[in-house]
């Protein structure tokens, strides 16, 4: 497969050392030729310096032959611009970054295929929905629905007040089963687990479950589960400034923002229900001003990944009960994770993991690069004679780095076990780690 990135920022860097290990062949495009060099990397990938939006720049780079053009430049206009011009020239499927929620609308979809854009995407628009789920579950590391909610995905810690610790997997509930532990994540190590796998202090367990089973999940994790009445957000990116448009209405909201221009600018954009504050968000008088200490989240969504990690440090020591922090440095997320800051919001890799599902041969409808756990999560259809449609569960000898953890059937959910028979046209939650999302087209198609 062919496919050509345009833009070598962050979200089109992060998809390109992402594709990288999939032996495609990938060229990352970009008129900066210092942003191609990539010092002490192993990346197989062909950079090419030129104009997404330049015919010949892009006859140069082999646009006739391209499976997949991607434009995720900082400029929406080049971005849908380059799409149209890709899509002339040959390329067979198209995707533009854009940050205008209009262009969004159901009516207007129909509107950009036209034009030669198949697919758009809004990074800042996908990350603040992602803080908006955390927020509704506080408790949560990750609350993700699978399948329009029908299926649950979450990932929390377990600390030694949890039912669960000290359990092995084949001690835990088997009758009326209500959720299924799809993946621990443990120090640095993800581990798909078997039924000898024991439950320790401290993991990251990733649940599969119905909304039936949300509850159960959160009482044998021993986890508490307040009302989110006050928010305090620190930064007023553009994820900040939808975040503050999707999170409910009654929740109080203080958004500081250091910059005084851009703090009036927020200001008129953002709900009656939250009020802009010029200031630091790093000053701990600020914060104790503003209520910190009966704020039950804070969110850092400054540009500095260490800033924001160091405020969510500080908030908790204010016993605030959840903490998200934006980290678009891939290196620190690990260090975010050992410090037990709470949950991270990566744009890139939201936004990558939402292109990621294009490039699968099998019927993928939804794909899940899980931030912590370099695992993926991806939902299938079982097409008809596919080889997961064979055996039992139990008999498919699945590899060690991949679980199924649920099925809808007929508009049913349902948690899979050894003795499930997967049929055709079933839709399954399949829990993988990163180096394993390639085999999943053996199974499913």
């Amino acid at each position: 497969m062919k496919i050509i990135i345009a833009g070598a920022g962050a979200v089109g860097t992060h998809l390109a050392k992402m594709l990288s290990q999939e032996k495609m062949d990938i060229i990352l495009m970009d008129e900066d030729e210092d942003r191609l060099v990539f010092p002490n990397s192993n990346m197989d990938i062909l950079p090419v310096v030129g104009n997404p939006t330049s015919l010949r720049n892009l006859e140069e780079a082999g646009i006739g032959g391209a499976d997949l053009f991607v434009s995720v430049t900082p400029e929406e206009t080049t971005n849908v611009m380059a799409c149209m011009l890709a899509h002339n020239l040959g390329a067979k499927r198209t995707v533009a970054r854009i940050n205008n929620y209009e262009y969004l609308l159901p009516k207007n979809k129909e509107f950009f295929e036209n034009l030669g854009v198949n697919t758009l995407i809004y990074p800042e628009m996908l990350a603040a929905k992602e803080i908006v789920s955390d927020i509704r579950r506080p408790w949560t590391r990750q609350y993700w629905e699978l399948f329009g909610g029908a299926l649950i995905l979450i990932g929390v810690k377990v600390r030694d007040n949890s039912w669960l610790v000290d359990k092995q997997i084949n001690e835990l509930p088997s009758e009326n089963k209500l959720y299924h532990v799809v993946a621990i994540k443990r120090q640095h190590e993800t581990i798909i687990p078997r039924g000898s796998d024991v439950i320790r202090s401290g993991d990251l367990l990733f649940f599969t479950t119905t909304k039936a089973g949300v509850e159960e999940v959160r009482k044998q994790a021993g986890k508490e589960d307040p009302e989110v009445k006050k928010i305090i957000i620190m930064g007023g990116s553009r994820i900040a400034i939808r975040a503050c448009q999707y999170l409910p209405n009654h929740i109080r909201i203080r958004l500081i923002e250091l910059d005084k221009e851009k703090s009036h600018r927020i200001a008129e954009v953002v709900p009656g229900n939250v009020l802009v504050i010029n200031g630091d968000g790093r000053d701990p008088d600020l914060l104790k001003q503003e209520g910190i200490k009966d704020s039950q989240a804070f969110i850092a969504l400054t540009e500095n990944a260490s800033t924001n990690i160091l405020a969510c440090l500080a908030a908790k020591r204010y016993s605030v009960f959840k903490t998200i922090a934006g980290v678009e440095n891939m290196e620190y997320v690990s260090m975010a994770e050992s410090m037990d800051i709470g949950a991270v919001i990566n744009k890139k890799q939201i936004a990558a993991s939402y292109i990621y599902q294009f490039l699968l041969d099998a019927d993928v409808t939804n794909v899940k690069c899980l931030t912590f756990a370099n695992a993926d999560v991806a939902e299938l259809v079982a097409r008809p004679d596919s080889k997961i449609t064979k055996k039992m569960v139990r008999d498919l000898k699945l590899p060690s780095d991949m679980t199924l953890g649920g099925l809808i059937r007929n508009g049913e959910p349902m948690l899979i076990n050894g003795n499930t028979q997967i049929q055709a046209y079933d839709h399954v939650v399949v829990f993988c780690l990163d180096t394993a999302m390639r085999k999943l087209e053996d199974y499913f198609n």
